[in-house]
């Protein structure tokens, strides 16, 4: 077998994608007990879920876009890491906040997220210079 090329952003990038399964099936299952086909019918439970899943599906392929520029332009694996577990990190906070109705965590969650696309555009930008 060969050596993976991206071996940390391929690491987050099945991370994420078993993250997005599970709220994307958070939102079909509500939509059933719901009995929703489009948009959120006026039930709050399926609008949270639905954008924990549209926020999710705004930032997540960006920031793993930029981890797996930064990767291949030679950053050091413990950057990469830091930034998937911050992202993370950031993205089961967001979560919980939605649900929880709790702004403060809800803010700490995207800046987690926003930390992580500002630090890869940032060390992008240096890779190329």
């Amino acid at each position: 077998m060969p050596t993976p090329v991206l071996p940390a952003t391929a690491l987050y990038a099945a991370v994420f994608a078993v993250f997005l399964i599970v709220i994307a099936f958070r939102v079909i299952f509500r939509r059933n007990a719901a009995k929703v086909a489009l948009n959120d019918g006026g039930d709050a439970a399926l609008g949270k879920r639905i954008r924990v899943h549209g926020n999710f599906t705004e930032y997540v392929p960006l920031a793993l876009i930029l981890m797996g520029l930064c990767e291949i332009n030679g950053a050091a694996p413990w950057i990469i890491h830091a930034m998937g577990v911050v992202l993370l990190a950031g993205r089961l906070m967001h979560v919980w906040a939605i649900e929880s109705e709790n702004l403060p965590r809800r803010i700490a969650g995207m800046s987690a997220t926003f930390l992580v696309l500002l630090a890869g555009a940032i060390l992008s930008i240096v890779q190329v210079i």
